[in-house]
C-alpha cells in the first residue's frame, strides 16, 4: 500500500465521458485515502455529484467557461454544443490557464491529471513547487500506438491515408488495419484546428512529449505490449490504473423503462447507444433501424437526433413506429446505460465502442455488436473483434464508410444464433474477460501498483 496520502487534482476535458471518466478513477482513489480537487465547470457540478462515492474526500471545484465568440452563452461540455463548434469550446478552456494557475498555487497537490491542457506540464514547470503531470487518457495504449506514436514523424512530414492504413514499423503483431474512409477521416481531424492556433494532433502531441508520465485505464494482460510500445516511444513512464470498472449503480432503473425491459424473455432484447457525441446522419440512422426491425427481435435504442433534425421522431423511416409498436422504442434522451446492461431481458448491446460504454459491456453478459463511428473507437472495435475476439463489427464500405439495413441485422443475428461457430467463440471470450475484470484481486493489484509508480514519480 501507500506510504504517503497524495493529493492529486483532476482537469479533464469538458466533455462528460471524460469528466467521468476522471470522476471513476477519483473514486477509487479517494477509497484508498488519498485526497482529490476535481476542476469543472460549475453547472456539471450537480450531474458529477451523484457519482461522487467519496464527498469527504473528492471537492470539486468549479470553473466559469470564459466567453468565446461563437460559442453559445452558458455552453459549459461538448453536449452543450455540435461537434463543429468545440474547438471554441477547447479555446475557452484554454483561457481558463490564468485560474487554474491560481487554484494550483494555492492548493499545491502533489500531481494534476490532465488530457486536452497541453499547456498544463509548461505551467507546472514554470511554477516549480514540485507538482507532477500525469497525462490520465481515456483512450487505450493501442489507439495511441497506431495513431500517435513518434516514429510516425507526424510533426515533420504530412501524414496520407495510406501511411496510417497500416500500423508503424515497430508496432506490436496486431491485427490492427484501418480501412480507406477511416484513414481518410482521422487525416483530416488530426489536422483540423482545435483551439486557437494549434491542431488537434499538435495538442496531442504536447500533452504526450511534455509530460511527467502517461497513465491509462488497462492492464498488462489485456495490452501489455501496446503500454510498452508507449513506453518507449514516448520515452515516459506508462502507469496502469486497471480497468476502473466503475462501482455498481445504487440507484435503480426508471420505473417506465424497467416496466417495459420487463416485458420480454430473458436475453431477447436489443439495447443501442452511441454516447452523447456520436450522432449518425438521418440515412444512416434509418438503416441502423431498420436493421433492428428486420432481426425480428425487441430493441432500445438511445440515439441523438441527426444534425438539422428536431426530434428523434422526426427522423425515423416512415412507417416505422406503427411496425416496431410494443418491440422497438427509440429515445432521444439520457439513459441510465449501466442499469439497463444489467437487465436480465438484454441480450445483446450495439456499441460505438467508446472506451467507457466498453468498461461496462465487458463486465456484462450482453452479446456485442462493433459500430465505431470515428478516432479511438475505430482501434478499440478492431481491438475487440480482432485481438480479444469479444464481439461482431458491422460491416461498411471501405471507401465510403457506409452500413447497410442488411450489415446491421446479419452483425446482430451472428452473435445473437446459439447454434454460429461466431457467436460460440465471442461468447467463450467475453465470460473469459468479464471473470477476469470483475475479479476485486485484479483491481486491488492493479491500483497498488499505480499507487507505487505515483510515490516513485514523487522521489
Amino acid at each position: 500500500m501507500a506510504d504517503q496520502t497524495l493529493h492529486i487534482a483532476m482537469y479533464p476535458w469538458f466533455a462528460m465521458g471524460h469528466l467521468t471518466s476522471f470522476l471513476h478513477i477519483s473514486n477509487k482513489l479517494a477509497q484508498r485515502g488519498h485526497r482529490i480537487s476535481f476542476f469543472s465547470p460549475s453547472k456539471v457540478q450537480q450531474k458529477l455529484e451523484a457519482f461522487n462515492l467519496h464527498s469527504h474526500r473528492i471537492s470539486f471545484i468549479p470553473i466559469d467557461v470564459p466567453h468565446v465568440d461563437g460559442l453559445p452563452p452558458g455552453t459549459e461540455t461538448t453536449a452543450d454544443v455540435p461537434s463543429l463548434l468545440q474547438p471554441l469550446l477547447v479555446t475557452a478552456m484554454d483561457l481558463t490557464r490564468p485560474a487554474i494557475e491560481q487554484a494550483l498555487c494555492e492548493l499545491r497537490p502533489n500531481f494534476v491529471f490532465f488530457d486536452f491542457t497541453h499547456w498544463l506540464p509548461e505551467l507546472l514547470h514554470k511554477l516549480d513547487i514540485g507538482i507532477k503531470s500525469v497525462y490520465y487518457c481515456t483512450i487505450s495504449p493501442a489507439t495511441v500506438g497506431f495513431l500517435m506514436c513518434p516514429e510516425r514523424k507526424l510533426l515533420e512530414i504530412s501524414l496520407t491515408e495510406a501511411d496510417l492504413m497500416e500500423p508503424p514499423p515497430s508496432f506490436p503483431a496486431s491485427s490492427i488495419k484501418l480501412e480507406t474512409h477511416e484513414a481518410r477521416a482521422l487525416v483530416g481531424a488530426s489536422l483540423m484546428e482545435f483551439g486557437r492556433g494549434v491542431t488537434f494532433l499538435e495538442r496531442q502531441m504536447g500533452s504526450f512529449s511534455n509530460c511527467d508520465a502517461i497513465a491509462f485505464k488497462t492492464c498488462r494482460e489485456m495490452e501489455g505490449p501496446y503500454c510498452d510500445y508507449v513506453e518507449t516511444q514516448f520515452g515516459k513512464p506508462v502507469i496502469l490504473a486497471g480497468p476502473v470498472v466503475p462501482e455498481s449503480p445504487t440507484t435503480e432503473l426508471d420505473e417506465k423503462w424497467a416496466k417495459w425491459f420487463d416485458g420480454f424473455k430473458a436475453k431477447t432484447v436489443i439495447y443501442c447507444a452511441f454516447g452523447s457525441e456520436c450522432i449518425l446522419n438521418k440515412a444512416q440512422l434509418q438503416e441502423l433501424l431498420l436493421g433492428f426491425e428486420l432481426t425480428g427481435l425487441p430493441f432500445f435504442a438511445a440515439l441523438k437526433p441527426p444534425m438539422g433534425v428536431e426530434s428523434i421522431e422526426a427522423a425515423l423511416p416512415e412507417g416505422f413506429e406503427e411496425r416496431v409498436q410494443g418491440r422497438g422504442i427509440v429515445h432521444g434522451g439520457w439513459v441510465q446505460q449501466p442499469l439497463i446492461l444489467k437487465h436480465p431481458s438484454v441480450g445483446c448491446f450495439v456499441t460505438h465502442c467508446g472506451s467507457g460504454s466498453l468498461s461496462e459491456a465487458l463486465v456484462n453478459e450482453c452479446r456485442l455488436v462493433l459500430l465505431p463511428n470515428m478516432g479511438d473507437q475505430i482501434i478499440n472495435a478492431r481491438m475487440m473483434s480482432r485481438d480479444l475476439k469479444v464481439g461482431v463489427e458491422v460491416e461498411k464500405g471501405d471507401e465510403d464508410g457506409v452500413f447497410t439495413t442488411e450489415g446491421v441485422c446479419k452483425a446482430v443475428k451472428t452473435v445473437m444464433d446459439d447454434e454460429s461457430e461466431v457467436a460460440k467463440e465471442v461468447w467463450t471470450n467475453h465470460a473469459k474477460w468479464r471473470e477476469f475484470l470483475s475479479g476485486k484481486e485484479l483491481e486491488n493489484s492493479c491500483l497498488n501498483s499505480f499507487e507505487q509508480k505515483l510515490q516513485q514519480l514523487l522521489q
